[in-house]
């Protein structure tokens, strides 16, 4: 630095509240910057691991160097993980990543981003020199961040204005579990404030840690993004999925379907069948924008026609299981069926939303007795939908033989799919884990497509 510069602005102390799957690489993003980071979570047992010597790690995907990453930060007074709100005032940027689940009756659920913004109202410190800024990333409708999460501050403090005591913006989590070629930094970051100051601030913020940020003309925008990349998704698999069916009632195979179509370099993008949606985001937040549309008077049928396709096809699984089962003159209340694969995609352990639950629940329903192999998921923890309460069982030729028929639901790439070709009565396969490794044709009609 020279005389006639002046010094460098000091870094913000960035507070991470949610640290699940989109807030615990935040803060490790912003710490590998060289911020000093606060990780906030109601839930004692996710600060308790981050903060244990060694760190007990509780998402996988992430990979150990995270961890020590943050253990390395916290030892040097850089980060901190905690459960006590009150640390929102040694922070100048909040950050919120708090779940937006749908109720019981596939409403939105904004509970969580409430209790946020009602923990910031109560916390943050207001009239400093440096006005914070309160960024939500936790996706939801358009207008969530101005109407919804903004809502507890406005009732509490009405007298702050927003550009001058603080700055608000919503920038969308892309967060891909498992997904080897982006890490969280090089995915473009979008950015949309409720004001022209707030988008500059919130840019600034997110260009100290990623590799590029990508302004939106307000924070509505940048909502309506998030949800179009994941009604995307939900619309295109709910398009396959329906082909499946109607391609197996004419005899031809989907999965070779899919393979021949995506040799055309341009104007297609393949996507693939399945049992059902899993993770966080296309099996809920399709719903936030039709359940907005409607509040506003406008029909969203391909939104809403895509969930009901999508949400039926574990049920059409279960079909073919019993049909299976049946064909074999195997009761019910007889029957043992094994499902492979208890997380929503392969090669993670993540099990939100995962259809699995659903088969399970649904085939136990119709009195079958039902196990899992997961070598990513040993035991299933109790969730806002499920507790099932079981552990994954071993996999070997004596347990596969044993059961009546075998669902892959998840096609981990460690599972052995040799030894359930060889060994299984029946395998349903909703992956074309068979089909995919020249297994097929040996099965004959022991493989059933699902």
């Amino acid at each position: 630095m020279t005389a006639n510069q002046p010094p460098a602005a000091p870094l913000p102390r960035v507070a991470v509240i949610g640290l699940g799957y989109v807030g615990l690489p935040l803060a490790h993003a912003f710490v590998r910057a060289g911020l000093e980071v606060i990780g906030i979570d109601t839930d004692p047992a996710k600060a308790d691991a981050l903060m244990a010597r060694p760190p007990r790690p509780y998402l996988k995907h992430l990979g150990e160097s995270v961890y020590s990453e943050l253990a390395t930060a916290a030892s040097a007074g850089r980060f901190v993980a905690t459960t006590d709100h009150s640390t929102l005032a040694r922070a100048q940027a909040i950050i919120v990543c708090v779940p937006t689940p749908l109720d019981e009756h596939h409403k939105p659920d904004l509970s969580y981003v409430t209790r946020a913004g009602e923990a910031i109202a109560k916390h943050v410190r207001f009239g400093g020199d440096a006005p914070p800024l309160l960024v939500l990333e936790s996706t939801s409708y358009p207008g969530t961040t101005r109407d919804d999460f903004l809502a507890p501050l406005r009732a509490a403090r009405p007298e702050l204005a927003l550009g001058t005591d603080y700055f608000g913006a919503f920038s969308p989590e892309r967060e891909d579990p498992g997904n080897k070629q982006f890490s969280t930094t090089q995915i473009p970051k979008l950015v949309g404030g409720l004001d022209a100051a707030s988008t500059a601030r919130a840019v600034a913020l997110y260009g100290l840690a990623f590799t590029s940020v990508i302004p939106t003309s307000s924070a509505e925008v940048a909502e309506a993004a998030k949800l179009l990349e994941n009604i995307f998704r939900s619309v295109n698999i709910a398009l396959v999925n329906e082909l499946k069916v109607v391609f197996e009632a004419m005899g031809i195979d989907i999965w070779e379907v899919i393979a021949a179509a995506k040799t055309k370099p341009f104007g297609f993008m393949p996507f693939y069948p399945g049992p059902g949606l899993g993770g966080h985001c296309i099996p809920i937040d399709p719903f936030y924008l039709s359940w907005k549309a409607e509040q506003i008077g406008v029909a969203s049928r391909f939104i809403e026609l895509a969930g009901v396709v999508n949400t039926r096809m574990p049920q059409m699984v279960v079909g073919k299981v019993l049909g299976a089962l049946g064909a074999r003159r195997i009761a019910t209340h007889e029957a043992r069926v094994l499902i492979i694969g208890m997380a929503y995609k392969p090669d993670i352990d993540d099990v939100r939303e995962s259809p699995s639950f659903v088969l399970i629940q649904s085939l136990q329903d119709a009195g079958v007795s039902v196990d899992y192999h997961d070598p990513l998921v040993a035991r299933t923890h109790a969730g806002r939908k499920h507790d099932l309460g079981m552990a994954s069982v071993v996999l070997d030729a004596e347990s596969v033989a044993s059961y009546h028929a075998v669902v892959i639901a998840t096609a981990h790439s460690s599972i052995d799919y040799g030894l359930l070709a060889q060994h299984a009565r029946v395998i349903i396969d909703t992956r074309n884990a068979i089909g995919s490794r020249g297994l097929d044709v040996a099965m004959g009609e022991r493989l059933i497509r699902a």
